[in-house]
């Protein structure tokens, strides 16, 4: 018998031209402003920028997972939602041992470095954001890439102010402060993807033994 549910036999929002071509964009945006935060966070001691350079690294891998799954059914989304808000909260963890640990040892960041990559790096994630705003409301796949386009501005712009609290008192604190909210948009948006991933993987189960008594 034909399947006339399959998600390559009809145009939908997860194989959608229009969507497919809006994440290679974010991909590519994503993997340069990765390489060049990472090396503006290191060479001005910035642990914000340092913690949003991974967080661009991160996300381009997210999209390419959601490139691989876009066409496929919904518990193979799930799945892959799953790993992208896994990867999240590592991340998330990550860059609060990171932020503790220069806490201890680290050093005042250049604050200039800061506020010019961060401003940067808004307009990318923006720009990035405004593409991805009509897929906002779509399956655990697609909103996992559009709480990392959300939480990238977010960080952004929280960078921005890290910079100028760095260059008003001389101290790294507004720094190390903006790496641990960055983290706990981490832990926040990856706890939010593996919840709604979780309901779609049960709704599926549900669906399927319905599928196979009317296939």
């Amino acid at each position: 018998m034909a399947c006339t549910n399959c998600a390559s036999d009809k145009v939908t929002a997860t194989n959608d031209p229009h969507w497919r071509r809006v994440l290679w964009i974010a991909l590519a945006v994503n993997a340069a402003m990765f390489v060049g935060e990472m090396i503006a966070g290191v060479a001005g001691g910035s642990r914000a920028l340092q913690a949003d350079a991974l967080d661009f690294l991160g996300d381009a891998a997210n999209y390419a997972i959601s490139l691989g799954v876009a066409s496929m059914a919904l518990a193979w989304r799930a799945r892959a939602a799953l790993l992208k808000g896994g990867t999240i909260l590592l991340f998330g963890l990550a860059v609060l041992v990171s932020t503790v640990w220069s806490a201890l040892h680290g050093a005042v960041p250049h604050a200039e470095v800061m506020g010019v990559v961060g401003f940067a790096a808004l307009i990318a994630n923006v720009c990035v954001a405004a593409l991805l705003y009509r897929y906002r409301t779509g399956d655990a796949n697609m909103r996992s890439v559009w709480i990392c386009s959300r939480n990238d501005a977010i960080g952004n712009l929280a960078v921005m102010l890290a910079a100028l609290g760095v260059f008003g008192t001389g101290s790294a604190w507004p720094d190390l402060v903006v790496a641990a909210i960055m983290a706990g948009l981490g832990l926040w948006g990856g706890s939010q993807i593996i919840g709604q991933a979780r309901a779609e993987l049960r709704s599926e189960r549900v669906l399927t033994p319905a599928r196979a008594q009317h296939g």
